[in-house]
């Protein structure tokens, strides 16, 4: 009888260990996620009549797994008339992920640079506040490595004589610190 009870109180415990949780649960899990990226820009500056190419640098830092900030610097250039433009820009990005997809929509403010020149002669360069909004979609390539495909409007406030208003399509890669 002793030997019996002994192994019925064996098998209970043993029974009982998995409801118990006996197990160490997680104590830290991943909260956000940073993206550092460039990327090759194409775009119609509403100032000139011709397209402009340039250049993006840009960051991602997801807060949640659907909220971000996005923060990107853009420098586009006309090479014949020395006319450029430059922007700073920061603000929320909402995203979802489907696979190794993810589409993106963001809306941000920034100071815009427009440097007006006359016969390749800068004659002024002057600084204006700035809105865009935009969207996109990055591709998981890698582990750590997305691909992007991006489009921005942005609007340019007091540009003479009623605003600017720019379209950038960008197509750049970021390394993502997981």
């Amino acid at each position: 009888m002793y030997v019996l009870t002994r192994i019925l109180v064996f098998v209970v415990f043993m029974g009982g260990a998995s409801r118990l949780h006996a197990q160490a649960s997680p104590t830290a899990s991943r909260k956000a996620d940073l993206g550092i990226g460039v990327g090759f820009t194409n775009a119609n500056t509403d100032y000139l009549p011709n397209r402009v190419n340039g250049g993006t640098a840009y960051f991602d830092f997801d807060v949640s797994s659907h909220l971000g900030i996005e923060g990107e610097f853009r420098f586009v250039k006309d090479g014949e008339t020395n006319i450029y433009e430059k922007s700073y820009e920061i603000g929320g990005r909402y995203f979802r992920t489907y696979g190794k997809f993810v589409p993106y929509g963001k809306v941000m403010y920034g100071r815009g640079v427009f440097n007006f020149a006359n016969a390749g002669v800068t004659t002024a360069n002057l600084a204006y506040n700035m809105v865009a909004a935009g969207g996109g979609v990055d591709y998981k390539a890698l582990r750590h490595v997305y691909v992007r495909g991006d489009f921005e409007y942005q609007r340019w406030f007091g540009f003479p004589p009623s605003g600017l208003t720019p379209t950038l399509l960008t197509v750049g890669a970021a390394y993502h610190f997981k």
